[in-house]
């Protein structure tokens, strides 16, 4: 079982979103990081600033790995359409 540490800037991020059953959704969510690597949604990222990613609906949180689960970053991802490109 892995221990969950979180920087400030992911702190922070997560305060901000106003919805608190997101919030908290989000949260909950991360504590299935406690069982990484055995988890759902969560996907090695190549060339990027981050990891690893846990997907919760609209919302990614990144994380690093290195025998303790540090969550980074929280995420809105913006829905895409056909003038995204």
């Amino acid at each position: 079982m892995n221990r969950i540490e979180w920087q400030p800037k992911a702190v922070k991020q997560l305060r901000k979103i106003s919805d608190k059953a997101l919030r908290e959704q989000i949260y909950d969510s991360t504590q299935i990081l406690k069982e990484f690597p055995d988890c759902a949604n969560i996907k090695k990222l190549t060339n990027h600033t981050y990891s690893y990613r846990l997907r919760v609906g609209a919302y990614r949180v990144f994380f690093e790995f290195d025998g303790i689960v540090k969550v980074v970053s929280i995420e809105e991802v913006k829905k895409r359409d056909e003038r995204t490109y």
